[in-house]
C-alpha cells in the first residue's frame, strides 16, 4: 500500500520558519519524483517544489530563495525547509509522488500518481 504522510505544519509568524516532512512507503522511492503542492482557501492547488530521482530540483518563483527541498533516500523521506514565511504562504501543503512531472512552462501541474492528505501551514502577519 502506497502511503505519503506529511508532518510539520503549524502556526508561525511572518518571517519565521517551518520544516515539513513527507514520509513515504509502498513504492520505489529512489525512482520517484517527490513534490510539494499547496492549496490556499478558494484557490487552485499549485506546485511548490520537487526533487527528482536524478537529484534535480524545482521551485516555484514565489518560493525561490526561501524554500529548500531535500530527500533522504535511506529514510524514504522528503523535507521542505520553509524560511522567511509570508502570510501568502498560508495553505494546506501536500506531498505527492510520481515517476514523472508535468509542467506547462515553468508551472508544475498537480498531476501525480500518489498524494498525501496534507498538513496545514498558517502564517500570521
Amino acid at each position: 500500500e502506497v502511503q505519503l504522510v506529511e508532518s510539520g505544519g503549524g502556526l508561525v509568524q511572518a518571517g519565521g520558519s517551518l520544516r515539513l516532512s513527507c514520509a513515504t512507503s509502498g513504492f520505489p522511492f529512489d525512482d520517484y519524483t517527490i513534490a510539494w503542492f499547496r492549496q490556499a482557501p478558494g484557490k487552485e492547488r499549485e506546485g511548490v517544489s520537487y526533487t527528482s530521482s536524478d537529484g534535480s530540483t524545482y521551485y516555484a518563483d514565489s518560493v525561490k530563495g526561501r524554500f529548500a527541498i531535500s530527500r533522504d533516500n535511506a529514510k524514504n523521506t522528503v523535507y521542505l525547509q520553509m524560511n522567511t514565511l509570508k502570510p501568502e504562504d498560508t495553505a494546506v501543503y501536500y506531498c505527492a509522488a510520481d515517476e514523472n512531472t508535468v509542467k506547462i512552462g515553468t508551472t508544475l501541474l498537480p498531476i501525480m500518481d500518489y498524494w498525501g492528505k496534507g498538513t496545514l501551514v498558517t502564517v500570521s502577519s
